[in-house]
C-alpha cells in the first residue's frame, strides 16, 4: 500500500540520517506519480526508491559517497537492482516535468507531520 511503501521511504531515510525536509519532498515527488496513476505492483518500489533518491540529491543531504550508500540501502530494502533504480530515476524525473524544487506548500505538511512524530 501506499502508506506502507511511504513509512519504509521514512524508516530508510532516517537510518541514512536524511532531514525530514528532504523525506517530506520524497513524499510530494511519490503523491504525484500515485495522481498521475504511474504506479503498478511492478514498479512502486522503485518509484519509492527514486523520489527518495532524488529528494536527497536536490535537497544536497549527501556527499557522493553518502549518495552511495544510500543506494545500497535502498537496494536492500526495497530488493531491486540498482540499474533499474538508476533507469526509474529517469523515468521520475521526466513524470515530473522535471520540476523537483517544489513550493513550500506541498512540502510542509509533511515535514509537520514528519517533524511532531519524531
Amino acid at each position: 500500500s501506499v502508506s506502507s511503501l511511504k513509512r519504509e521511504m521514512r524508516n530508510l531515510s532516517e537510518e541514512c540520517n536524511l532531514e525530514p525536509v528532504t523525506v517530506s519532498m520524497a513524499y510530494v515527488y511519490f503523491e504525484k506519480l500515485v495522481l498521475q496513476g504511474k504506479l503498478n505492483k511492478q514498479n512502486r518500489k522503485l518509484c519509492a526508491g527514486a523520489c527518495v533518491l532524488l529528494a536527497a540529491k536536490i535537497s544536497s543531504d549527501l556527499r557522493k559517497h553518502e549518495v552511495k550508500h544510500l543506494i545500497d540501502k535502498l537496494e536492500e530494502r526495497f530488493r531491486f537492482n540498482r540499474r533499474d533504480l538508476i533507469g526509474f530515476e529517469f523515468t521520475v524525473l521526466v513524470a515530473l516535468e522535471l520540476a523537483l524544487y517544489l513550493p513550500e506548500n506541498q512540502v510542509l505538511p509533511h515535514y509537520r507531520r514528519l517533524t511532531q512524530q519524531s
